[in-house]
C-alpha cells in the first residue's frame, strides 16, 4: 500500500523495543502460517512465536495476520490494559508516519465513527451487567430441571410423560446454550476469571460440553463471522454450498460431493436433527481427549454423573441414553434455526479484510423485538448489535440499537430486521438458491 518511508530489520520479539518502521505493504506479507504480524493502534507485533499460547486460540488471532487487528481487539478484550502486558514484548515496531491507520478496504470515517459510538456505549454504562437478570435466567433453567425429573419421578415413564419431560430438558438445555454464551462472551462479571469459572460451570456441568472447545471456535466466527476458511460455522465439510461465490466455484469446477440443487431440502434430515446430538457431541469428546483437557472433561463428566444418576433408576441405562439423545435432537433443531437465520441468508464469502461495522452488518441481520424472541433466542434475534459489542450483557442490546441504525444509516450500510418466520424461510431459500446456482455452473460453466 502506499506511503514511503524507512525501514529497518525487526527487532526480537520479547525486547519490547519498537525498532523498525514499516508500510502496510511490508505488514502484509507476514500472513503464513509461520510468519504473523499483524497491528493494533499502530503498533507492529509479531505474533509468530507467541500465537500458540494465545488464551483464545492460535487461530482467531492468526486470522488478523497481516491486517490490522485494532477494532477486533477492542471488542475482545474487557481490560486492554491488561492484556498490553502480553503485547509489549512482541512489538517489533511501527507503521510509518505517512501510513493510514487501517489498511486494505477498510473505511477510516466509518472506523472514526464506530469507536466514537463503542466509547458512547461505555459511558452510558452499556457493558455493565444486571446480576438480577443473569440469577433468574439460572433460576428458570433449574427450576425447569427439577420439574422435568420430578414429573417422571412421581407421574411415571409413560410416553406422555417421558415426552413432556423431553420438552422441559430440551428447554433447559437450550436456555443454558443461551446462558453460557453470556459467560464465555465476558459480558456478566467485571473480572474474566469470574466470567471463566461461571462459564465452565454452565457449559461443564449444566451441558456436559466444553468451554475451551467453544472459545476456540465461537471467537473465530465472531472475528470473521461468513468468511470461508476463517469462520469455523460455515464449514459445511461439503454437505452444502454456502452464499453465491462458493456454489460457482463448486459448479465451475466440477465438484460434486452431493446434490446439491436438493440441500434445501435435505438441510432437513442433516443438519437440524443430527449438529448436536452427532457432530457437536463427537467433536467436543474427541476435542477434549486429544487436547488432553482434563478440566473440562472433569466439569463435562459431573453433567453424565448427575443426569445417569437421576434417570437410570427410572428408565435404565438404555432408556436414559434415548432419553438424552431426544433431548439433544430437540435442542439441536432449537440450536440451528435460531443460530442460522441470521447469517446463512447473508452474505457469505472469501475474506475482504473489511472494517468492523461493514463485515458485521454484512454478515449479520436482526429478528424482530418482542419478549417470546428475546428469550427464545437468548437475545440473538439482536444478532447485529451482538455481533458489534459482544461483551455487551445481552440485555442491553436494544438499548444500543437505535444508535447502531442511525449510523448503519449514515454510512449507507443496510441494517436488516425480519420476522421470526421469514428469518426461518430465508435459511431455506439461501440454500435453494445457492443450490441453483451450483447446478447452473456445473451444467453450463
Amino acid at each position: 500500500m502506499g506511503g514511503g518511508g524507512q525501514q529497518t530489520e525487526p527487532a526480537e520479539p520479547g525486547s519490547g523495543k519498537a525498532a523498525g518502521v514499516y508500510t502496510w505493504e511490508e505488514v502484509q506479507k507476514h500472513r503464513s502460517r509461520n510468519d504473523q504480524w499483524l497491528v493494533v493502534n499502530r503498533q507492529v507485533y509479531d505474533i509468530s512465536q507467541w500465537v500458540k499460547r494465545h488464551p483464545g486460540g492460535s487461530r482467531v488471532i492468526g486470522h488478523y495476520a497481516g491486517e490490522d487487528a485494532t477494532e477486533v481487539f477492542a471488542a475482545f478484550h474487557p481490560d486492554q490494559k491488561f492484556v498490553q502486558k502480553f503485547l509489549k514484548p512482541l512489538l517489533i515496531g511501527e507503521l510509518v508516519a505517512t501510513e493510514p491507520n487501517q489498511d486494505a478496504n477498510k473505511n477510516a470515517e466509518i472506523i472514526q465513527d464506530f469507536d466514537h459510538l463503542r466509547e458512547q456505549t461505555e459511558n452510558r454504562g452499556l457493558f455493565q451487567a444486571q446480576p438480577l437478570f443473569f440469577c433468574l435466567h439460572l433460576g428458570h433453567i433449574l427450576v425447569l430441571e427439577a420439574i422435568a425429573w420430578l414429573m417422571v419421578s412421581y407421574w411415571g415413564t409413560s410416553w406422555t410423560m417421558t415426552l413432556l419431560c423431553s420438552v422441559l430438558l430440551a428447554t433447559a438445555q437450550s436456555q443454558a446454550g443461551w446462558l453460557q454464551h453470556d459467560f464465555g462472551h465476558l459480558s456478566v462479571f467485571k473480572k474474566s476469571k469470574w466470567n471463566h469459572l461461571v462459564h465452565k460451570f454452565i457449559i461443564g456441568h449444566l451441558k456436559g460440553a466444553s468451554a475451551n472447545w467453544w472459545n476456540h471456535r465461537h471467537f473465530q466466527h465472531h472475528a470473521k463471522p461468513n468468511v470461508f476458511k476463517k469462520d469455523p460455522d460455515i464449514n459445511m465439510m461439503d454437505i452444502f454450498v454456502l452464499g453465491n461465490t462458493q456454489p460457482v466455484e463448486y459448479g465451475i469446477k466440477k465438484i460434486k460431493h452431493y446434490p446439491y440443487n436438493y440441500q434445501h431440502q435435505y438441510f432437513f434430515l442433516v443438519a437440524p436433527p443430527l449438529l448436536i446430538p452427532v457432530f457437536y457431541n463427537y467433536n467436543i469428546m474427541k476435542t477434549m481427549i486429544t487436547r488432553r483437557d482434563w478440566v473440562d472433561l472433569a466439569w463435562a463428566s459431573t453433567y453424565y454423573i448427575r443426569y445417569f444418576y437421576c434417570y437410570v433408576p427410572l428408565y435404565g441405562v438404555f432408556g436414559s441414553l434415548a432419553l438424552m439423545m431426544f433431548v439433544r435432537f430437540l435442542e439441536s433443531h432449537w440450536f440451528v434455526w435460531v443460530t442460522q437465520m441470521s447469517h446463512l441468508p447473508m452474505e457469505i464469502d472469501h475474506e475482504r479484510r473489511q472494517d468492523w461495522l461493514t463485515m458485521q452488518l454484512q454478515a449479520t441481520c436482526n429478528i424482530e423485538q418482542s419478549f417470546f424472541n428475546d428469550w427464545f433466542s437468548g437475545h440473538l434475534n439482536f444478532q447485529i448489535e451482538h455481533h458489534l459489542f459482544p461483551r455487551m450483557p445481552r440485555h442491553n442490546y436494544q438499548l444500543v440499537a437505535p444508535q447502531v441504525r442511525q449510523l448503519c444509516e449514515k454510512h449507507g450500510i443496510p441494517y436488516e430486521t425480519k420476522t421470526l418466520w421469514r428469518g426461518m424461510v430465508d435459511v431455506f431459500r439461501s440454500l435453494k438458491t445457492s443450490g441453483e446456482l451450483w447446478l447452473d455452473a456445473y451444467l453450463h460453466k
